[in-house]
């Protein structure tokens, strides 16, 4: 039995049949990643595997806090959440919803800017989807993403996330469970409530005409270092949190990550990516301000001495509406949350490289 590869968190060679009948094969290593990427990122053939690998399901920067010591959250931090669970409603919930499930649509797209040249502000065909999602508090979850007909399904039963694609079979991400990001673009409010408690306040910004108290998370050493490997280093995963003054609601989030990319004898190449996201269209659901649509946007910038046509980027986009959402669905339990059946296996760890700074 083959160990599982790491969940990436850029896209990743995932043309390549992989078998899990070969007992030798022990995932992609980051060399291989190295050789094939450049043809999967601009490979228009590719597109739509990009895109499900990096918009389709990924994770939040940090993990869920329910219960924080009073120490640990600021003064301003808590005035702003208090102010976005009286304006959702969601606080008379708490305690109350043990689940959530959502339908809604995607339309994705590529654009590549490279580096100023003709080809910049090409884009690619729009692709049409849809998805369906089940989240259990605390920390389990599960999504369907189809696109074009390719499937990719990820989930998470509290102790690790994962995700299988068609092409690729199960990937397991490595670092601290994390919520899915997709849940937390307003249509969870007593998890956005719980993971922004801690943050740190860092002032106002006007976004897209609304003025707004930002709040910033950051992913902590520990989890950066089990998100890194030898060649391939994290060095920050921070997000931002845009919250209206005037409505109390969750309007934009911004999240960005640098891994810096080394091998022996080579310069390095530092990747950052930025995933900004219009979160629009709040309806009352069961007494809830839930968010029904939005934008998001993907930017991933290639910079360092390696690359001699220098600086490098690629843009993505998403537009995502939301068909239903309910709270507390009879029969859904904990074994809706049960890993794929590899996921299962105790592996040793020894000889077995789980650690890759691209994993969801």
């Amino acid at each position: 039995m083959s160990r599982l590869a790491p969940l990436s968190e850029e896209p990743i060679n995932e043309d390549e049949e992989y078998s899990t009948n070969c007992s030798k094969k022990k995932g992609y290593s980051w060399k291989n990643w190295l050789k094939n990427h450049f043809y999967l990122v601009f490979n228009k053939k590719s597109d739509l595997k990009v895109l499900l690998s990096v918009l389709g399901c990924p994770l939040f920067p940090v993990s869920i806090h329910y219960k924080l010591p009073i120490n640990e959250v600021s003064s301003s931090a808590q005035y702003i959440i208090q102010h976005f669970s009286a304006a959702t409603g969601c606080r008379k919930l708490q305690g109350e919803v043990k689940n959530i499930f959502a339908t809604g649509k995607v339309t994705m797209a590529m654009v590549d800017e490279l580096g100023g040249s003709a080809m910049a502000g090409a884009t690619t065909v729009a692709e049409k989807g849809c998805f369906v999602m089940w989240q259990m508090a605390p920390n389990k979850w599960l999504i369907e993403l189809v696109v074009d007909g390719h499937k990719v399904v990820a989930g998470s039963d509290g102790n690790v996330a994962w995700r299988h694609t068609p092409w690729l079979a199960s990937h397991a991400a490595k670092g601290g469970v994390r919520p899915l990001r997709r849940a937390l673009q307003g249509l969870d409010p007593m998890a956005i409530s719980a993971v922004f408690s801690p943050a740190q306040y860092m002032g106002e910004k006007c976004v897209s005409g609304t003025d707004c108290f930002v709040l910033k998370l950051s992913a902590d050493q520990a989890d950066l270092a089990a998100r890194s490997d030898s060649t391939a280093e994290m060095i920050k995963h921070i997000i931002f949190g845009y919250f209206s003054q005037r409505s109390g609601l969750l309007v934009h989030l911004e999240d960005s990550y640098l891994t810096r990319i080394q091998s022996p004898g080579t310069y390095p190449t530092y990747w950052e990516t930025t995933m900004a996201t219009n979160i629009e269209d709040y309806r009352i659901v069961e007494g809830v301000m839930i968010a029904h649509g939005g934008q998001s946007s993907v930017m991933i910038t290639r910079f360092g001495d390696s690359l001699k046509s220098g600086l490098s980027i690629t843009r993505m986009e998403e537009t995502w509406t939301i068909d239903d959402l309910a709270f507390n669905v009879p029969g859904l339990s904990m074994d809706c949350f049960i890993p794929p059946e590899e996921m299962q296996k105790d592996y040793p760890e020894e000889n077995l490289d789980w650690r890759s700074p691209l994993h969801r």
